[in-house]
């Protein structure tokens, strides 16, 4: 069967029906005595696969120049003859000698079958010439006012008529006669094939032009509507050669002549050019535009309100309905629409690519995560991972507002002894080590060992996966409710990654007093994730920039020094003796 040869084919491959081998090109069998219909079936084929590849996404779509249709001006017309008309290239030439006919079928079946001999090598055989027939200076001049005008009323709209006139193998064949078809010859424009069937055909008895040679075969073939041939489109002409083997079998190749409409005889309108076919980065950034601008504003917002923190701190109310309002945002926007978790798999990742054939392409893919991984390097460089891990961290937002909602509902709060907790922060630094040692031999097997983050399972899929993973990211979820931020502060490997940049970091604009930890612990006290040390010190690599010490640092009402300091100048006011003026 004949379609069964196109199964297994990639519809990149370069098909062709008959003719010798050749490279890179992939030759399909005939039917016997269908040539024309073979190759105007293996036309459809490959088009409707490459149409349906498209629109699937298996193949991208080609971007191609558009022609809108042009119009033959039919107000235009000079008087010619033969060799004018050949001169300009209004009629066009398809010679074959004998042996270009031999050469074709080299290493088929067929070579050896009417071969010239040595002497014949040169004599022609086909001569053929060809031309659009309703362009008046070379319909008129071919074929005289009257057949002329007769064609052109025979025409309908959007119709065209080509005139054939051959010497030598025929182009018409015999065929027609017995199927309706011509099977020798074919149109092909734009990627499309069209035969000709009897009653597109009309003989030419006579040519009315000087100078015209004579010939054995004169036709005109009417171009039908639906065929939607263009004149101001390049189209050619092939001719089908064939040569029997056997008694039903055959071998046939083709030969193409190619014809360009004349600037003078068409109103050829210009020409569409495509937009530029966006690569698969630029069209992911495109789609995701909202995202992007939202995201950046975000960022934008963040930095400034990092900059002027001093002022911020200074309004506790507006400083904490800000910061929940951000965390809100962090977690609907950032996390669950989207998808914006960083995890450790990513720092892997580019690693990896550091260590290889280092490309942009492959981070650019997913532009809220390259947005954030961007924010994330420049808050490590100027204040440390805490930025991130405070604010744009979704799994690290959602654990915050869960657990003030629980402070503000009175559920007690347990935290661990210092003793015990400054020891547990070993466990995320002994996690990261394992995961690293992982990726070195397999990126694969380390990113499933990286659901020890439940990023995926409460952002990525939204819950939605098998119960072991959910039941996981619950129970983290349940125990910070009474433990703040547990699972950052004890097994998180992405914020121990994050953590080593804090020997780079720029600034440290968290201020502290020299009472700070001896005698004063209130700021280590109220520190919900026990970042502060014990002599006051902030553990800038567990420091989530939260900013309630800094809150308490400019409160008078809170800060012990200011309170004692905020006393004495109360005092010393009230003990100054005020002036008597005396008159």
């Amino acid at each position: 069967d004949f379609t069964e040869q196109y199964a297994q084919l990639n519809v990149g491959d370069r098909l062709k029906v008959g003719g010798n081998e050749q490279a890179n090109v992939i030759h399909l069998d005939g039917l016997s005595g269908a040539t024309v219909t073979v190759m105007v079936m293996n036309v459809a084929i490959t088009k409707s696969a490459t149409k349906v590849a498209q629109a699937l996404g298996i193949i991208d779509k080609s971007q191609e120049i558009i022609q809108p249709m042009a119009t033959v001006l039919p107000q235009v017309f000079e008087k010619a003859n033969w060799q004018t008309l050949i001169g300009d290239g209004s009629i066009r030439k398809l010679y074959l000698d004998r042996n270009a006919v031999d050469e074709a079928f080299m290493g088929t079946a067929a070579e050896n079958i009417e071969q010239a001999s040595l002497d014949q090598k040169q004599d022609m055989y086909a001569d053929i010439y060809y031309a659009q027939a309703d362009i008046p200076t070379i319909g008129r001049n071919l074929l005289g006012d009257s057949e002329y005008q007769w064609l052109m009323n025979t025409l309908k709209d959007g119709e065209h008529a080509i005139v054939l006139l051959g010497n030598g193998y025929s182009y018409k064949g015999s065929g027609y006669v017995r199927g309706g078809i011509f099977d020798r010859i074919q149109i092909l424009q734009n990627n499309e094939a069209f035969a000709f069937r009897d009653l597109d055909h009309n003989r030419i008895t006579d040519l009315f032009i000087d100078g015209a040679p004579h010939f054995k075969e004169m036709s005109l073939f009417i171009v039908r509507k639906h065929q939607d041939f263009n004149p101001g489109v390049d189209w050619q002409l092939e001719l089908l050669v064939r040569r029997q083997t056997g008694a039903v079998d055959s071998v046939f190749t083709s030969f193409k002549g190619s014809y360009h409409g004349l600037e003078k005889y068409l109103d050829r309108p210009p020409v569409i050019l495509p937009e530029p076919e966006l690569t698969l980065t630029e069209q992911v950034w495109h789609d995701k535009q909202v995202e992007v601008v939202v995201l950046s504003i975000l960022m934008l917002l963040l930095l400034a309100s990092l900059f002027f923190q001093d002022i911020l701190v200074r309004h506790p109310t507006f400083m904490h309905n800000f910061r929940h309002c951000f965390l809100v945002v962090t977690v609907v926007f950032i996390g669950w629409q989207w998808g914006g978790q960083l995890s450790i798999v990513n720092v892997f990742t580019f690693l990896q690519a550091l260590m290889s054939d280092f490309s942009w392409d492959l981070f650019l893919l997913d532009p809220v995560i390259f947005i954030l991984w961007g924010a994330a390097a420049v808050t490590m460089l100027l204040w440390g991972r805490a930025v991130y891990c405070g604010w744009l961290c979704p799994f690290g937002a959602l654990q915050e507002l869960m657990n003030v909602f629980a402070r503000y509902i009175k559920i007690p709060q347990f935290e661990l002894p210092w003793a015990v907790h400054e020891r547990l922060w070993a466990i995320k630094y002994l996690i990261l080590l394992a995961l690293f040692g992982l990726s070195l031999d397999s990126l694969a097997l380390a990113e499933r060992f990286a659901d020890i983050e439940p990023f995926k399972t409460t952002f990525l899929l939204k819950f939605d996966r098998e119960w072991p993973f959910v039941a996981y990211a619950v129970v983290l979820l349940l125990i910070n409710i009474v433990n703040r931020k547990f699972f950052c502060r004890y097994l998180c490997p992405l914020g121990a990654a994050l953590s080593t940049s804090n020997s780079v970091r720029l600034f440290s604009w968290l201020r502290r007093r020299p009472e700070c930890g001896s005698p004063c612990r209130t700021c280590a006290v109220e520190c919900e994730i026990q970042a502060i040390n014990p002599d006051g010190e902030i553990n800038m690599r567990e420091c989530h920039y939260c900013l309630d010490c800094q809150v308490t640092y400019f409160n008078d009402e809170k800060c012990p020094p200011l309170k004692k300091l905020k006393y004495k100048k109360s005092k010393r006011r009230a003990q100054e003796i005020p002036a008597v003026n005396i008159d």
